[in-house]
């Protein structure tokens, strides 16, 4: 039986007493694209960076193909550098861009393999130069982020997330701090990893993109994960009561 790529079971996590995430699960295949959808305060980010210790959770698991994530099998958190090693595996990219402001976006993409991958400065620029290719950001390869627009960014944070080899990418509202205009571009070139089998677990509001290019949707609400299924039940069919009323408000 093949591996999942990530599988997540029974993830808590509390923030000042308030829980937030009550025993989450989620199992990601391979050339997955999973949307999490749910209402602002549902869970979902929180849930997005417990997958990658970005956050630690109070309680549960992360597997990464069958590798348990931030803690050993008795429970001790693993030492910064294990984890560290652990993280390079998973692509994350945020709703903010944060890029060096005083690098090109070429520098940008390569800082990453150079530094925590071990590659050579000049086999890293290489390997960078494709990545901003694959996301149509070839022609702006100098610029520095204060010459790029915001959807422009995004794409170059993309691409710095690839240029690792990630196993799977994990989006966390990609498009949230973008204009309106911009957020085609950004979507598109999800679209486009999507299609060519990148894994990938995002967090979006973009019900279009969820609709027309998830391979299964993910509604949650209250820490909790309230129904999964392909885009046309969760979408058309849905069986849970409080997904219709977060759905009906879209279309209200």
């Amino acid at each position: 039986m093949v591996k999942p790529v990530l599988q997540a079971t029974g993830v808590c996590k509390s923030f000042a007493g308030r829980q937030v995430l009550r025993d989450a699960a989620l199992t990601v295949a391979e050339r997955e694209t999973v949307v999490l959808i749910g209402p602002s305060g549902s869970g979902k980010t929180t849930f997005l960076r417990c997958l990658n210790w970005l956050e630690t959770p109070d309680a549960g698991q992360i597997r990464l193909r069958g590798d348990l994530i931030g803690r050993d099998v008795a429970g001790r958190e693993h030492s910064e550098a294990v984890l560290s090693r652990q993280r390079s595996r998973i692509g994350f990219v945020f709703q903010r861009f944060n890029l060096f402001a005083h690098q090109s976006a070429l520098d940008n993409v390569a800082t990453g393999p150079r530094r925590v991958l071990g590659v050579s400065a000049e086999e890293a620029r290489e390997h960078a130069r494709t990545e901003l290719a694959r996301v149509h950001m070839d022609q702006h390869v100098d610029k520095r982020p204060s010459q790029l627009s915001g959807g422009q960014q995004q794409r170059v944070a993309i691409a710095r997330a690839l240029a690792m080899r990630p196993e799977l990418i994990l989006f966390d509202e990609p498009t949230s701090a973008l204009d309106p205009e911009l957020v085609t571009e950004v979507v598109d070139v999800m679209r486009e990893l999507a299609q060519g089998g990148m894994t990938m677990v995002v967090v979006t509001h973009e019900m279009r993109f969820a609709r027309q290019t998830a391979d299964r949707v993910v509604f949650m609400d209250g820490g909790l994960v309230i129904e999964q299924g392909p885009p046309e039940q969760i979408f058309d069919a849905p069986q849970a009561e409080r997904t219709r009323r977060f759905l009906g408000h879209l279309h209200a």
